[in-house]
């Protein structure tokens, strides 16, 4: 196997670096460090935080891609970790740890024709307490393993913070626990039922984390610079360059976004249809459909961030030190780099975190009307999508649609709750 690169590999490893590289920066200011001392004082943001890095763990660890030169595919480490349910597959839907169908099958014995349930295939019943036990063992074993890691780092720094590290601890272990429960569990059940054609639900639930982090991420910073670059433009210069803007934003807006995604969506499908010769496999064409996305995502979603901070900057433009650096002659460049972003950065971060829940929020509504990521690409939308079928069949297949629920919600509430703490912290009219 060698290792190869996807496109969204290459921007989830850049972002990674670029952010470990603003993280080093940032922490080498005391005013900031401290600020972001007091958003981590609320257990609710720490363990919201701990959560979405758990989210964006396996995001990385599935966007580690190798390519099998005998079987001509592309794997990840994810579907390495979890090979043993790719290959596997049942004939078609089963119950969550169930050891046979869920519906029955006509099948003829001795001569005669009955309906019964088949056994499945792939299911090696065990004892669960027994594997159950096992798996808290493990999990307990390895979260101790992490915070005795991290407990010799802080006494090695020598610093004693009031960041209350003990709720941290107490969800990282939960998390771990609960996972390799799922994991182990895995080996021998089908821990969250199979879909129509036989796959494992567990497997496309956590492949699905990978869509809807990349597009809640990626999106966003695609998004960002531009509105930043135009909101605070228009607010400080206004004349001319406001109404041009105004005009762009608000042309943009009378648009019904949905329609817009689309139109874009379908534009850029009939582009890879006639052009099969760009890809080596289905995944780099899901993937490249996917980098698309994000790009049309963030190029009609900067508007409402744009306005805000418009609204923003024509505010701060008019409070006297901004006017006093103006008369003292302060280039323009200085005066939007040194007063008016870092007086915009709580909005600006507050806006990131919530737009981030309303993209894994949009990514399943379009995959729901079909103009999202490629139907062969695994991501919560396109779960649900299959799902609505399989809610009106008899007896009801209900552990898809539950399964993108609970991931998809704990994911949305995770940044919200993050988010929430952000915002009491940066503004600056609130005291902490």
């Amino acid at each position: 196997m060698n290792i190869t690169l996807l496109w969204t590999d290459i921007m989830v490893w850049l972002l990674l670096f670029s952010i470990i590289v603003w993280g080093y920066i940032v922490s080498r200011s005391p005013r900031v460090r401290e600020q972001w001392r007091s958003i981590f004082k609320s257990k609710i943001a720490l363990s919201s935080a701990i959560i979405l890095l758990f989210y964006l763990s396996f995001a990385l660890i599935d966007s580690i891609h190798f390519r099998v030169e005998n079987q001509h595919r592309v794997v990840s480490l994810l579907d390495i970790a979890f090979e043993h349910r790719v290959k596997n597959r049942e004939r078609t839907y089963s119950a969550p740890f169930a050891t046979h169908e869920y519906s029955k099958d006509i099948t003829i014995i001795n001569g005669e024709t009955k309906q019964i349930y088949r056994d499945l295939k792939y299911v090696h019943s065990g004892n669960i307490v027994i594997d159950t036990i096992k798996s808290i063992l493990i999990g307990v074993a390895i979260s101790l393993f992490l915070i005795w890691l991290h407990i010799r780092y802080r006494k090695k720094r020598g610093k004693d913070s009031i960041i209350p590290w003990s709720s941290g601890y107490i969800t990282l272990t939960t998390l771990i626990v609960l996972f390799s429960w799922l994991y182990i569990m895995s080996f021998s059940y089908h821990v969250l039922g199979t879909d129509k054609v036989g796959g494992d639900v567990l497997y496309a639930t956590l492949k699905s984390i990978r869509t809807g982090v990349l597009i809640g991420v990626l999106t966003t910073l695609v998004m960002l610079p531009i509105s930043i670059a135009l909101g605070v433009s228009a607010g400080f210069f206004r004349g001319w360059i406001d109404d041009i803007i105004q005009y762009i934003y608000t042309t943009l807006n009378s648009i019904p976004s949905v329609l817009l995604i689309s139109a874009t969506v379908l534009i850029v499908q009939v582009l890879l249809d006639n052009h099969p010769d760009w890809f080596n496999s289905t995944l780099e064409r899901s993937d490249l459909r996917l980098l698309f996305l994000v790009v049309i995502l963030g190029v009609t979603s900067w508007t409402g961030l744009c306005r805000l901070l418009r609204a923003e900057t024509l505010k701060i433009s008019q409070i006297d030190f901004v006017k006093a650096s103006k008369a003292f002659g302060v280039t323009n460049f200085n005066i939007i780099r040194k007063h008016i972003i870092p007086n915009l950065m709580h909005i600006i971060l507050i806006s990131v975190v919530l737009d981030f829940s309303g993209l894994v929020l949009a990514e399943a509504v379009l995959s729901y009307v079909g103009v999202g990521v490629d139907p062969t690409m695994y991501s919560w939308g396109n779960m649900i999508n299959q799902a609505r079928l399989e809610m009106a069949r008899e007896p009801m297949v209900w552990w898809s649609l539950f399964s993108s629920f609970i991931f998809m919600s704990i994911l949305v509430l995770s940044a919200n709750l993050f988010s929430d703490r952000i915002q009491v912290v940066l503004d600056p009219r609130n005291e902490v």
